[in-house]
């Protein structure tokens, strides 16, 4: 059953940014004509043909069909037309788009859509001050990446945290999966999804929403322009990236940076001295399933736009050279090189000016050198300065796990796919020496020296790592320590009555209970790894993983983890003794906008802490991790 582990869970991957199903993962037909009424049975046998494959059970991990009943058909009708579903959807009538809509989606679930929220009677103006006050910019707080807020910004103790409790939760609309992780600016949250929305960060009642052109998984990065006007950054799921005014959410300007059909913008822009620096991903490891896709043709990049306009100044693609015919299989071409995307924050360095960027692996062969790396860019001209790669010949995609003939799109190393998810952070120590750290899926932690070209400083292994496993989101650094999460989720077999067992392939699988999971603090100058905490375990929880996937986010003296298990943990920073825990995967009937709210996984965004209050992101439902909906704000007693 190993193989089973190497199943593709780039947690970022389809379904995890886009509240709607893994259909792409099917490598179903498109054939087309159809008639022009549809009945119930003939969109039962569409879905049979096209989606069960994935949806009953065939690729671990996917949303299973009773998951996408809390989409609408309107969401699932969206997906399969403009969004990551659109290759699946073509060649279908509109009689069928909108037959298999209705058929997967749930009335209930548009009528909460369409629900009115719980708008904010005051008209307060945007604060003059608003980068004074407690926030937390972008994703990891600063263009460093650290993911550490500072007491004066946090406002909350550490003798406090364990007195945290439920102050408020908020219904995400129409949606299976908490993927963006919130920005707070001003006194305001900024949160993505199918709808980009601010709300009040005290009470939680919306101050305005816009509506992307595709879903958003980025975080969100404010900033204020030369006349004073503030604007809200972010990326969606087709390759565009938005500025929005903060205060009203009225679009300023709409730049998109790749045409590339499964082009996507996961990690948050970067915004400094006017410039924002955008990373570009994909998902055409999941194309490659169909064995008639040519693949692979994506190539990840970087883009400078300039923060006022939109207008691109420069982009770098992380492989320099085109893709070219490698091989022909009758009449389909296979080409390469591709891959190394780009899926987290680009992080700054002021004193050398330059861009960091942590890479994925290779889609196809050739595998390129510029995989699995680490990579050095001028800030002001997107020049690559330097590369440091981390683990060669990582050519990976999803039909490396199918039987023949899928397999015709797996290159000949067949991965590890071990790729970088989390951002790089630059850090300085109290001797002046500087520091590059980043967590690999690989499970190890590595630290290079951006002085000197990326030598390599010390690499620290956690686990055993993997496509399901290794460092996944993001690290943090107090100023002191380097923390991870581990994430090594092992599928097992099972028989059909074990509790939490899921059908696929023709067998049942089910979480190890047992495998994976625990926080590690490192030493910055050694990566000596000074303390490690074993997830508490999942008890007889069915279906349960220990698995800490979540980026890691650490204030004054605590250090705050996520997994699977819908568990929110913080850890004293000093011993990694287990202070505060709360089970966030419960439902939430009364919420501040009226949308009924459940939780679930945590995986990608970490917690944001600011002014007292700590905020998260409830569900995740890619690749069987528990969906849910919930926004959710912790603060001392609830107050």
């Amino acid at each position: 059953m190993n193989h089973l582990h190497d199943v593709k869970v780039r947690a970022f991957v389809v379904l995890a940014a886009t509240t709607s199903a893994v259909l792409q993962l099917a490598g179903c037909s498109t054939g087309a004509g159809s008639p022009t009424q549809v009945s119930t049975d003939q969109a039962e046998a569409l879905y049979r043909e096209r989606c069960a494959s994935c949806h009953d059970g065939g690729v671990p991990r996917a949303v299973s069909a009773a998951g996408l009943r809390s989409l609408s058909a309107e969401r699932i009708r969206v997906s399969l037309t403009t969004g990551v579903m659109s290759e699946q959807g073509r060649g279908l009538s509109a009689a069928q788009l909108d037959a298999l809509s209705r058929h997967l989606g749930s009335a209930v679930a548009a009528q909460v859509g369409q629900a009115t929220t719980a708008r904010c009677t005051d008209a307060a103006p945007w604060p003059s001050d608003a980068l004074v006050r407690p926030h937390w910019n972008g994703w990891g707080a600063d263009v460093t990446q650290r993911r550490a807020q500072t007491a004066v910004m946090a406002q909350l103790s550490a003798a406090d945290v364990p007195r945290l409790k439920l102050k408020w939760a908020y219904g995400v609309s129409d949606a299976i999966a908490m993927a963006a992780q919130p920005a707070i600016v001003g006194g305001r949250i900024f949160i993505g999804g199918a709808k980009v929305v601010s709300l009040d960060a005290t009470t939680g009642c919306t101050r305005w929403d816009f509506t992307p052109d595709a879903p958003v998984r980025s975080a969100m990065t404010l900033g204020r322009a030369a006349s004073g006007a503030w604007s809200v950054y972010f990326g969606d799921l087709r390759g565009n990236v938005y500025a929005v005014d903060a205060s009203t959410g009225g679009l300023r300007w709409r730049t998109s940076l790749d045409k590339h059909p499964v082009a996507r913008v996961t990690g948050a822009p970067t915004l400094y001295e006017g410039r924002l620096y955008v990373p570009m991903s994909s998902i055409e490891e999941a194309s490659s399933i169909n064995p008639k896709y040519q693949c692979c043709t994506f190539r990840g990049s970087v883009s400078a736009l300039d923060a006022v306009t939109g207008k691109l100044l420069w982009k770098r693609h992380t492989i320099a050279s085109e893709p070219t015919v490698q091989r022909t299989d009758g009449e389909i071409q296979r080409l390469g090189p591709s891959g190394a995307g780009i899926w987290s924050s680009p992080t700054i360095d002021a004193a050398k000016r330059r861009l960091y960027v942590t890479t994925s692996n290779s889609y196809s062969d050739p595998p390129s050198e510029n995989a699995n790396a680490i990579l050095a860019l001028d800030l002001d001209t997107g020049a690559l300065v330097w590369s440091k790669q981390m683990t060669a010949n990582d050519a990976y995609t999803m039909a490396c796990n199918q039987t023949p003939p899928g397999k015709d799109n797996c290159p000949a190393s067949g991965g590890p796919d071990v790729d970088f998810g989390s951002s790089a952070m630059l850090l300085t120590l109290a001797n002046g020496r500087r520091v590059l750290v980043a967590g690999q899926k690989s499970s190890v932690v590595h630290a290079v020296d951006p002085d000197r070209d990326g030598a390599l400083l010390w690499q620290t292994r956690l686990g055993r790592g993997g496509s399901l496993g290794g460092v996944q989101w993001g690290t943090a650094f107090d100023g002191i320590l380097v923390y991870a999460a581990l994430s090594d989720v092992r599928i097992v077999g099972a028989r059909a009555d074990t509790p939490g067992a899921q059908p696929a392939l023709g067998m049942h699988l089910r979480f190890d209970p047992n495998a994976g999971g625990g926080l590690y603090a490192l030493d910055v100058e050694t990566g000596k790894i000074v303390w490690q905490t074993p997830h508490p375990g999942c008890k007889d929880k069915p279906g349960c993983s220990p698995a800490q996937s979540a980026a890691v986010t650490v204030i004054p003296g605590i250090v705050f983890s996520g997994g699977l298990d819908g568990h929110l943990r913080g850890y004293d920073a000093r011993d990694g003794r287990i202070v505060w825990d709360i089970d966030t995967a419960t439902e939430y009937a009364a919420t501040v906008n009226g949308v009924p709210a459940r939780g679930g996984s945590l995986d990608g965004p970490g917690a944001v802490v600011v002014g007292g209050t700590l905020y998260v992101g409830s569900g995740y439902a890619a690749f069987g991790g528990m969906p849910g909906n919930a926004l959710l704000a912790f603060s001392v007693d609830g107050r």
